[in-house]
């Protein structure tokens, strides 16, 4: 029997901001969890073979195989992500692309409780790609959604050591011709209260969930 929420990022950065908040919310249902991070897997996108459908087993030889018993078992799914380009990133898309070998017939995420983070730099992009994740999650998968939570993420031209110099610097591109790295810190999820009481919210609101009456992943 695996934990009873499970935690997955989609953020390849080390302790990530995406990270931390995917391990608030955990922490405030307050019951056994377990944290995955996908850059550490190999989940490869679903390759359309249908070889699926029979018994809702991707037959694709990676880390999912693994990873979708956690999730079949877990009554609640927390899944952060970010947001380059505008869109969601990749290795939560390949997560969400194999979803559907769970999908067919069976429908074995059907009433899961599930929440997601999403952190990105542009608003507008960012309430889009949360639009479209929750139509992934509820209309597709049919999950019961408990609450999205979008932050403000960090711009790596912030980090990479030549944001000041390079002609391609986001720097410049967001912030105008005279912008320096030195201009802007980093920003942390802990000083961004009103996303992090968020979070606390979120994680109460699956807990009451749980505790109800009203039966769940059936």
């Amino acid at each position: 029997m695996g934990a009873e929420v499970l935690g997955i990022s989609g953020s390849p950065v080390k302790n990530s901001n995406t990270d931390r908040l995917v391990k608030a919310i955990m922490m405030a249902v307050g019951r056994e969890s377990e944290f995955v991070k996908l850059s550490d897997m190999n989940v490869r996108p679903c390759m359309a073979c249908k070889k699926c459908v029979p018994d809702n087993i991707c037959k694709i030889e990676d880390d999912f195989q693994g990873l979708a018993e956690k999730i079949k078992s877990a009554k609640v799914l927390i899944l952060g992500a970010y947001t380059p380009y505008g869109q969601i990133d990749g290795f939560t898309k390949a997560l969400l692309e194999r979803f559907w070998s769970l999908r067919h017939v069976n429908n074995l995420l059907k009433g899961k409780l599930c929440a997601t983070v999403l952190t990105c730099l542009v608003p507008d992009m960012m309430v889009s790609v949360n639009k479209a994740l929750a139509a992934e999650l509820t209309t597709y998968e049919q999950m019961e959604l408990m609450g999205q939570l979008m932050v403000q993420g960090n711009l790596p031209c912030l980090t990479c050591g030549k944001g000041d110099d390079c002609r391609m610097s986001g720097v410049g591109m967001m912030y105008g011709p005279d912008a320096r790295v030195s201009d802007y810190g980093y920003s942390r999820v802990e000083d961004q209260t009103e996303g992090w009481e968020e979070a606390i919210l979120i994680g109460h609101r699956i807990a009451k969930r749980l505790d109800s009456d009203a039966p769940i992943n059936e």
